[in-house]
């Protein structure tokens, strides 16, 4: 054991002695680099230059200024890179701090609507009344103060005005001649529609892109500078088509969806209905157009309010299309109220209007993926048009157009093919790809683009710029200037020089971050 003992404090010994002559090698490399070595090169450069002619020297000085411009290179070369890679640490390190901040902003305010909630509560129970008192209802909506002419109980007041405004309507939509239009049509009377009746101007691209993305999916989004018109398209285009649009002010306090869509108060046992559920509601009423419009989206965090909408509609069977709203049917509900649930019809549409700036949320991928966006960044040049006026237009007409659309103009095989080549160089360089479900929306969006009066390609640079490199944005840039640049020149490759104009724009706004 002693002699083990001694082994192994020799061996220790040795094992330290080694790692010390480990850095005492890597500091000699260094001195002699940094120090010996250039006192050395000095020494060498005296006795040699003795024999030097002129043209030596001359040699000697140029060599000389591009090796040190060379150092002077690297140098800041490696100062650069250090530089974006300490910023972009503290960008990802301050980021974690603001959701921490957020999650406990958030946790502070479900603790005070449950503090609100108790309060209440106490309050209830000191006046000696129940929930289902009718002294509570007194002058609440849905009572027989406040309306004479409805004298069953209900736990829905807006729902059942509706009921009430459509109960000797009709709503069947029929079409005159003049109505049944082209698409290519459609957005011709529309800009000279909205230009003459309503002095908001809009260039053909982005009203082409607005019905090929209605075309594409149930949700788009709006996006861009504040004061470009985001929300007054959606409001002409309920003019246009004589089915006013609803406009609903998202609110910042919005975390769930019992805020867009209401809930069922305990104590008074009478839902809180929201202008989006009535909304909503309406649709199921219509066989024309229906546009909602969430403003100001991203004032909350639209995945947190919007998420069963959303998969809601991506749904293939529309029969499923069934919005949660109470537990089961009571006497007294809305007649459109299925079990407990609203049927969500086909024809509605959910367009959401975004700035972007310090008040607003970033919208995550999982909504960008499910929506097609719109990017409106500057007002379009006045038009002197004609007096035009809007169309009656039902559903079935609309589908029937981009059937048609799908028909005559679905996507060509070689975009397909140069789709492709262009999918597997972004997942094998940039590690971003997209799938099935943006496919999907591509192939629904390019036709109906085109029917409009478009090229195909047109439309593929469009979607490809929003649906696709949006995506790189959550890459860290500075890293890839190389499959940036091969990138750029593969477009060209593909596609053709200068065809995909905004996809190149999109680029170069991206190189002049490096």
């Amino acid at each position: 054991m002693v002699e083990f003992a001694r082994y192994y404090i020799d061996f220790i010994r040795q094992f330290f002695v080694n790692i010390g002559e480990f850095f005492n090698r890597i500091f000699g490399a260094f001195a002699d680099l940094l120090f010996n070595g250039v006192i050395e090169f000095i020494r060498n450069f005296i006795a040699k230059s003795v024999d030097f002619t002129l043209l030596d020297w001359v040699m000697a000085f140029l060599v000389l200024v591009i090796n040190l411009a060379f150092v002077v290179f690297v140098v800041l070369k490696l100062y650069q890179v250090t530089r974006r890679y300490v910023k972009f640490a503290k960008i990802e390190i301050e980021k974690d701090e603001l959701l921490e901040e957020i999650s406990f902003l958030n946790q502070k305010t479900v603790e005070l609507i449950d503090e609100k909630n108790k309060i209440l509560a106490l309050k209830v129970s000191n006046l000696g009344v129940t929930p289902n008192d009718d002294s509570m209802n007194y002058g609440q909506p849905g009572s027989d103060d406040l309306d004479d002419e409805y004298t069953g109980p209900s736990r829905f007041v807006k729902l059942l005005q509706v009921d009430k405004e459509y109960e000797n309507m009709v709503t069947q939509i029929h079409m005159k001649d003049e109505d049944m239009i082209t698409l290519n049509e459609l957005v011709k009377r529309f800009i000279n529609f909205s230009a003459s009746r309503l002095g908001l101007f809009y260039d053909k691209k982005i009203i082409s892109a607005f019905f090929a993305g209605m075309a594409a999916s149930k949700t788009m989004i709006l996006e861009g500078i504040s004061g470009t018109g985001k929300t007054s398209l959606p409001y002409a285009m309920g003019k246009f088509f004589n089915n006013d649009s609803e406009i609903i002010a998202v609110q910042p306090s919005w975390r769930d969806r019992a805020e867009m869509i209401g809930y069922l108060n305990e104590f008074t046992k009478k839902f809180n209905e929201t202008d989006f559920l009535k909304a909503i509601y309406k649709t199921t009423y219509r066989d024309d157009i229906c546009i909602i419009v969430l403003d100001e989206m991203n004032l909350a965090r639209v995945e947190y309010y919007f998420a069963e909408l959303l998969s809601l509609l991506e749904m293939p069977d529309a029969d499923a299309w069934l919005v949660d709203i109470v537990p089961d049917n009571q006497p007294g509900d809305p007649k459109h109220l299925q079990n407990g649930k609203i049927l969500l019809p086909q024809n509605v549409w959910f367009i959401g209007t975004a700035n972007k700036d310090d008040s607003t949320f970033t919208i995550t991928d999982k909504v960008y993926d499910r929506a097609t966006p719109i990017i409106i960044n500057s007002k379009s040049a006045y038009i002197d048009a004609p007096d035009t006026e809007g169309v009656n237009m039902s559903y079935d007409y609309l589908i029937e157009l981009y059937r048609q659309a799908n028909k005559e103009h679905s996507l060509s095989l070689k975009a397909i093919e140069n789709l492709e080549k262009l999918d597997q160089f972004i997942t094998k360089n940039l590690k971003v790809t997209f799938g099935n479900r943006i496919m999907k929306q591509i192939r629904a969006f390019v036709p109906v683009y085109v029917a409009c009066g478009n090229s195909e390609y047109e439309a593929l640079d469009y979607m490809v710029a929003r649906k696709i490199f949006r995506k790189f944005e959550s890459l860290n840039l500075p890293f890839l200037q190389d499959e940036i640049n091969e990138l750029s020149v593969l477009l060209d490759r593909l596609f053709g020089k200068g065809v995909f104009v905004e996809c190149q724009d999109y680029l170069s706004t991206i190189k002049r971050q490096f």
